[in-house]
């Protein structure tokens, strides 16, 4: 009989496990990887938009999701972001609901069984905020900067023309006197000459108001209703549209709340910027020769009025330098108008920019606060 004491059992080895093993055993789910992530993601499907899976930031920061459970209707709380296309670049939008702004990035990966898209949204307004604020702080050192240049200006213009100005209006005013006496009903050359006499009297206002502007002083600040200062420009500039052959359209709501600002100064700056928009169209065809005056609140809340024209237009390079005093695109042009108006608009704490007009043209955009509720009562 064989004995068996010295018998072994033999265990095969067991085959080390590969590093591809190794890994798929400790990598995290996919729903753990994005609970990883810091930023607000979500996966959606590519063929039907469904929404799959997201982080719990994303839930934090749209509590609403049970509304919105497609692509579509996620992106449809945002301006603009219904034209995001994965794969392309960052594309910041306003969020109406929040009133926030987000950065938003769409990438397509391939799932287990089908195609997905994994979208990040980040909250970028207090980055915004920020960067607002740095702009503001630059705006307004360089606002200073333009303030002086244009007070030495202004003043050596104020001083140069008080005088023929004076000249001017008691000149008007014997003539209108003559007229008067040979005719009761005053004639055509009569009515000119008052709209002339009520340019002169507007343009000694203006100067003994930037006088006060470069001073330092405070404007003369009220609730101002701007279809009343629309009104009064197009009565000053009624002949020059006539003898440009411009048609003037204004866009003014009814509901639209009063502006808080100095009366003279917000007139000149309307003045020059329509004065400017029949200018751009003298060797425009006539029948395209109008300037639009609209206006709107913006998304800041501020009343937002609106200057377009049917010129020629601007380049690139005449853009970046509007309002650069001393340049001007016109032969007679001093290049001071428009560095004056931002100026003014900036004072009263609003904006002066420029924009491309879509039907050709020009826009010239200016906003202004709200007159506050004290001012207007």
């Amino acid at each position: 009989m064989t004995s068996n004491a010295n018998t072994r059992t033999v265990t095969p080895a067991r085959k080390p496990a590969t590093r591809r093993e190794r890994t798929s055993h400790s990598l995290p789910s996919a729903q753990a990887l994005l609970d990883a992530v810091p930023l607000p993601c979500a996966v959606f499907a590519e063929a039907d938009g469904e929404l799959q899976m997201h982080n719990a930031a994303f839930a934090a920061e749209f509590p609403n999701l049970d509304r919105h459970t497609t692509r579509s209707e996620f992106l449809r709380q945002f301006e603009d972001a219904p034209e995001l296309q994965a794969g392309n670049e960052e594309v910041e939008a306003f969020h109406a609901e929040s009133r926030r702004w987000y950065a938003l990035r769409s990438v397509r990966f391939a799932a287990a069984d089908h195609a997905a898209e994994l979208l990040t949204v980040a909250n970028v307004s207090a980055r915004n905020e920020t960067l607002r604020r740095h702009k503001t702080q630059a705006e307004r050192l360089l606002f200073t900067s333009r303030v002086m240049s244009v007070g030495e200006m202004t003043t050596t213009l104020a001083h140069e023309l008080n005088q023929p100005l004076a000249a001017i209006v008691n000149y008007l005013n014997v003539a209108l006197r003559l007229i008067g006496r040979e005719s009761p009903d005053l004639s055509r050359s009569g009515e000119a000459l008052m709209l002339a006499r009520e340019q002169a009297a507007h343009a000694s206002a203006v100067i003994a108001r930037l006088r006060e502007f470069v001073r330092a002083r405070e404007p003369k600040r009220s609730a101002l209703a701007l279809s009343d200062l629309v009104a009064t420009v197009m009565q000053l500039l009624k002949l020059e549209a006539e003898k440009q052959r411009v048609r003037v359209a204004t866009e003014l709501p009814a509901s639209l709340p009063p502006v808080f600002a100095d009366r003279v100064m917000l007139e000149q700056v309307l003045l020059n910027l329509v004065k400017n928009a029949i200018e751009a169209m003298r060797d425009s065809d006539p029948k395209h020769r109008e300037v639009r005056i609209g206006a709107r609140i913006n998304l800041d809340e501020q009343i937002e009025l609106r200057v377009s024209d049917r010129g020629c237009g601007l380049s690139a390079a005449e853009a970046q330098q509007l309002f650069t005093p001393f340049y001007t695109t016109k032969s007679d042009g001093l290049g001071i108008g428009l560095a004056i108006c931002r100026s003014i608009v900036e004072y009263h704490e609003g904006r002066l920019y420029f924009e491309d007009n879509p039907k050709g043209g020009s826009v010239f955009v200016v906003t202004l606060p709200q007159a506050r509720a004290e001012a207007a009562a």
